[in-house]
């Protein structure tokens, strides 16, 4: 079975985001948007990263497909994200996670027949997805389930 490991994406500053160097650690997969009623679902996403850094890499993709809720160039969004949230987490350039063309990271995310575990459609911003610390697919998350929730705590464990 294949994992999330085999991926590389542009970051939103410019660089590129290996997956490959996470082996080792939890990783959380997030679509997001910065005029979305969830947005401040990033405060929490921040919060997981700097209490559990050790254990988790949250990754975040800036998507404009619902709703028209991350309009902004690569270089609004990242400075709305540093200057609202103080956002340190990775972030992707900015992608569609649905479509006739989803980026190849979120067409393995939402096909069991490359992830192996289950199919699913991206239903809004915030969605989550988590991978095991061999870059597996565990399961996918609601983007309502707020990223300090029991279920991702207990996950962390």
């Amino acid at each position: 079975m294949s994992s999330i490991h085999q991926f590389k994406v542009p970051s939103l500053n410019g660089g590129e985001i290996d997956f490959s160097a996470f082996a080792g650690k939890k990783i959380m997969v997030v679509n997001t948007a910065s005029e979305c009623g969830l947005t401040p679902q990033y405060e929490q996403l921040q919060e997981l990263h700097e209490k559990f850094f050790e254990k988790v890499v949250i990754v975040g993709f800036p998507c404009n497909d619902f709703g028209g809720q991350e309009p902004g160039s690569e270089s609004e969004i990242e400075k709305f994200c540093v200057f609202n949230y103080g956002v340190t987490f990775p972030l992707s350039g900015k992608v569609s996670v649905v479509g006739e063309k989803p980026h190849p990271v979120y067409k393995w995310l939402r096909n069991k027949s490359e992830n192996g575990v289950e199919s699913s459609e991206v239903e809004w911003n915030f969605q989550k997805y988590l991978l095991d610390e061999k870059g597996q697919y565990v399961k996918m998350l609601a983007p309502s389930v707020i990223p300090i929730d029991e279920q991702i705590l207990d996950w962390l464990k």
